[in-house]
């Protein structure tokens, strides 16, 4: 296997690292010389980097720099959360992320309760969810979907990276887990069909 060009690898490298946001393969490309093999590179760096301080890492399909794991600790501040998740705000995440595209009905017939407006909004600002289509139902509600910030945030590569409904219980995650196996065991496809994608909020 022919080793990456040694100058396409170091614009890579400086590519990553004077960009505030997470880089897709496809933006880096744009910024390098024709004929650059983006993979081999990027794959280059990240066995290059993976013994040191900061690791390259890929997370919903998106490249960056981050602190090796094993050193958070050490890295680790104190820091006041000045608005705390609620525990509703909490369990209607949980329902979208394993139960996603889902409408606004659908997570207060998985939880039991009515869900207050405020609380997708809170999510919502968050940038942990965002409108995906409308399901094709009367009155078309929204269906809601969680984003890239989400798998972000929380060091996931992929919604597939989601712990399993079994390891949540183990970790006694799920106080209440009737609502995850009752959904669960439901058809999907009884709640009918998507309609194209619609940009609101706090449905």
């Amino acid at each position: 296997m022919t080793a990456p060009d040694p100058h396409h690898l170091r614009l890579v490298e400086a590519i990553l690292f004077a960009s505030a946001d997470p880089l897709t393969a496809a933006a880096i490309a744009q910024r390098l010389p024709d004929g650059a093999d983006v993979a081999a590179l990027l794959a280059t760096l990240q066995q290059a980097y993976a013994a040191r301080g900061v690791n390259l890492t890929c997370s919903a399909g998106a490249w960056a720099f981050v602190t090796a794991p094993d050193l958070g600790p050490w890295l680790r501040r104190e820091v006041r959360i000045e608005k705390k998740l609620s525990r509703a705000a909490i369990e209607t995440l949980a329902i979208i992320a394993y139960h996603q595209p889902v409408t606004r009905a659908e997570i207060e017939d998985i939880r039991g309760v009515h869900l207050s407006r405020g609380t997708l909004d809170v999510l919502f600002e968050q940038g942990w969810i965002r409108p995906r289509g409308r399901r094709q139902t009367p009155g078309r509600p929204v269906l809601w979907a969680t984003t890239d910030a989400f798998l972000r945030h929380f060091s996931l590569g992929c919604l597939d990276d989601l712990p399993q409904l079994e390891e949540l219980k183990a970790a006694g995650l799920l106080d209440n887990g009737v609502w995850v196996q009752t959904y669960s065991e439901s058809d999907p496809a009884a709640h009918g069909g998507v309609a194209d994608e619609a940009p609101v909020a706090g449905e």
